[in-house]
């Protein structure tokens, strides 16, 4: 699914990217873990063409995204921070994303399932956090793409609302999709992650899955084995 050789990105004097490989295989939810500082995000954005390396090359189904952009297409994508203009309501939100994308759109389901019809008409700054954050997840799921891209998805979220998360992605998963998640909260990756990917200092210190992790670190709880992960030596 996507292919990383080598990937170097350097902001000033700052190493964000110290030759980072990385395979992510079709299908499965893979959680980008990793300190502030880390690389997640720059990794992220590297991914969608919103951040140029200094070296390296990125595949996605075995062709390079260099110089290109008509892959996005094929990407939905949750920011951690969306900045929408304020004085738009969600409902003409969704009806621009709609128009831009020019793609068949579910996201009746979605609006009721996050119940979202009484905000329809209001505007984006009166929100609260966690409403402009579901109406975000309705944005990322309404598309029916084969990648995921989610960035701190759980921001904001009321457990019930935690849960139709949760769902959504076991659901795009069942579809054969690949989702990735970057998040802090190790409970909501514990119960979602097929495979952990711990990033530090802009390199990959593990790639594997839950139990691979807790059995390299000897720990049993998965934040604990998240914390004893930068204290091993990074994966050849």
């Amino acid at each position: 699914m996507i292919q990383i050789e080598n990937l170097h990105k350097k902001f000033g004097k700052n190493q964000v990217l110290s030759g980072l490989d990385l395979t992510i295989e079709k299908g499965g939810i893979f959680a980008v873990l990793g300190p502030n500082g880390s690389g997640k995000t720059t990794l992220i954005k590297s991914i969608l063409g919103m951040v140029v390396p200094n070296k390296g090359s990125i595949s996605i189904n075995g062709e390079s995204i260099k110089n290109k952009w008509k892959y996005r297409h094929e990407i939905e994508y949750l920011p951690q921070i969306a900045n929408f203009p304020g004085n738009l309501r969600v409902k003409e939100l969704i009806r621009m994303i709609k128009d831009l994308r020019q793609r068949p759109s579910e996201e009746d389901d979605l609006i009721a399932l996050f119940k979202l019809e009484p905000f329809l008409d209001k505007k984006l700054a009166t929100l609260s956090g966690g409403t402009k954050q579901k109406v975000n997840i309705v944005l990322a799921f309404m598309f029916d793409s084969p990648l995921l891209i989610l960035d701190e998805p759980t921001t904001g979220l009321d457990p019930a609302s935690l849960i139709n998360l949760k769902n959504l992605i076991e659901k795009e998963k069942a579809k054969g999709k690949t989702v990735l998640i970057t998040s802090h909260i190790m409970q909501f990756v514990a119960e979602v992650a097929d495979s952990i990917i711990y990033l530090l200092e802009g390199k990959i210190y593990f790639k594997g899955s839950i139990d691979e992790l807790q059995k390299k670190t000897q720990q049993t709880n998965l934040e604990h084995a998240i914390a004893a992960i930068a204290t091993t030596p990074a994966d050849a």
